[in-house]
């Protein structure tokens, strides 16, 4: 009688043993299902919550610590999982492994999304813009003021050459000015540094500026050095995209006669200073002594004075072909373009006599 309920009693065990594993097996699965899903719901009009976070991974750091500093974080909701998960990466025996820096990662994204950013090393980035037309100083100040660097270790950095690197750079010059291509940049949060930036422009500048000289050399006879400093004063000049092949043809026209271009723009790199409409330059600025002075000095600065943009440098390639001779500026963007000097001082009366009556006009 014992023995014929014992065995009933086993019978019984085994057969809930099925359902024991099941529950078992789905309380597993909930669980894992839970820990690798997002701490944090993103809203229904968005795929994040807007909460970004920010996290350094020093190098060396163990992978479980890394777990840890995640749900410390409020990145993932176990860093149990992340072990898990750090068994199952290498279980699949994937090359590499987590790497150092610092990261972006939102609480909206599953614990997979975020091991795949730090396996990948898929490290923050920071964006910056130059524009065109800004000089190397004014790079330099943007630069500090985004907290990258100071703005001396830019000055610094960018009088250093790298022809080893960048043969086509020209010989002699003392600094950068001109071919750091001005464009919208990313770079790794964790190689900021103002050789870093400097490759990323010069490496532009080669991808973008140096094929259009190479193609079309054949049709100018500025040398490499000589048609980016152009290209510059053009950058400077023009405001009006339509004006600017323009602009271009009348410093071309002036360089072929052996007339100084007598251009503001250089006057106001030489001094470091910035005219504005109601503060130009005066007599005894433009009669200061400087190599950038190109009312004082024949022929093109010794250096651009500016990075010109594609635009700039296709129109100092390919100047209009033109009589005029001068042009002077209006008040808004546009130029007056004559082609003797008479006209021209004509026409700077005139908008000096406009400018006047506009400021009287107004309250």
């Amino acid at each position: 009688m014992k023995a014929v309920r014992s065995i009933s009693k086993w019978s019984y065990y085994l057969a809930l043993l099925p359902l024991t594993l099941a529950v078992c097996a789905w309380q597993g699965w909930a669980w894992w299902s839970w820990a690798q899903s997002p701490p944090t719901l993103a809203p229904a009009s968005s795929t994040t919550a807007g909460n970004d976070v920010q996290i350094q991974i020093p190098s060396g750091t163990a992978a479980q610590q890394i777990g840890n500093d995640l749900e410390a974080a409020g990145l993932i909701r176990s860093s149990h999982a992340w072990k898990l998960w750090t068994y199952w990466l290498r279980f699949q025996d994937r090359e590499g492994g987590f790497q150092a820096g610092t990261y972006k990662l939102s609480p909206t994204e599953p614990l997979q999304s975020i091991a795949q950013k730090i396996w990948s090393g898929e490290v923050m980035q920071l964006s910056f813009t130059i524009p065109e037309g800004w000089s190397l100083q004014q790079m330099a100040t943007y630069f500090e003021s985004l907290g990258y660097f100071k703005a001396q270790d830019f000055l610094t950095a960018a009088s250093q050459i790298p022809k080893d690197k960048y043969p086509w750079l020209p010989d002699g010059i003392p600094h950068l000015e001109g071919y750091l291509y001005p464009d919208t940049y990313q770079l790794p949060s964790d190689r900021v540094s103002p050789q870093q930036v400097i490759e990323l422009m010069l490496n532009r500048f080669e991808q973008v500026a140096l094929p259009l000289y190479q193609q079309g050399q054949q049709q100018t006879q500025l040398n490499f050095a000589q048609w980016v400093t152009l290209a510059s004063i053009v950058e400077k000049e023009a405001v009006i995209p339509a004006e600017r092949s323009r602009i271009a043809g009348v410093f071309a026209a002036r360089l072929r006669q052996g007339m100084r271009l007598e251009t503001d723009p250089t006057v106001e790199y030489g001094l470091n200073i910035r005219q504005t409409a109601d503060q130009p330059l005066t007599y005894a600025q433009v009669r200061v002594p400087s190599p950038y002075n190109t009312y004082l000095n024949p022929g093109l600065p010794p250096t651009p004075i500016a990075s010109p943009g594609v635009a700039s440098l296709k129109a100092a390639l390919n100047p209009e072909n033109t009589d005029y001779l001068f042009f002077v500026a209006r008040y808004d963007g546009t130029h007056v373009f004559s082609k003797t000097v008479e006209a021209h001082e004509a026409a700077k009366v005139a908008i000096r006599k406009q400018r006047q009556a506009q400021q009287q006009a107004s309250p």
